[in-house]
């Protein structure tokens, strides 16, 4: 009775499937901050970005941020995440600490527990009882 076999086992059969991608349709920006981080970018905790942040549909970040950030998706800062700069998306929700001005051109919502220090531009805005918010807003359609 051999324990081994020398016989070779064959690749799996490529699959016509895509594989998943770290994309979202912008509709999707309703999700929570886990769901977003699997169905978007993700800047975990532990990462630290200077300089200058791009992307096109959604991205969670829950690191640090000095800098700008550009988007023309949904952006969520997580609870752990700290901003230093301006941030222009098309939404924005926030449970971390920014630093800086925010200019949505659709949304922006300020979770329980967030601090934003700066001001904000947006044809909405939500802000929870529990946020804390040192700035002005304007509210304005385009």
């Amino acid at each position: 009775m051999a324990m081994f076999t020398s016989r070779k086992q064959e690749p799996a059969p490529p699959t016509s499937e895509p594989q998943p991608r770290a994309v979202v349709s912008p509709d999707s920006n309703r999700a929570s901050s886990s769901s977003s981080a699997q169905s978007g970018g993700l800047l975990s905790g532990g990462v630290s970005i200077k300089g200058s942040v791009k992307f096109r549909n959604a991205l969670l970040i829950d690191g640090d941020v000095e800098g700008e950030i550009d988007s023309t998706g949904a952006l969520t800062i997580g609870e752990h995440a700290k901003i230093r700069g301006t941030i222009r998306a098309k939404s924005v929700t926030v449970h971390g600490t920014i630093d800086g001005n925010i200019f949505a051109s659709e949304r922006c919502e300020l979770g329980p527990g967030c601090t934003l220090r700066g001001d904000i531009e947006a044809p909405r805005l939500v802000v929870d009882e529990n946020a804390t918010f040192l700035g002005s807003a304007k509210i304005a359609t385009k």
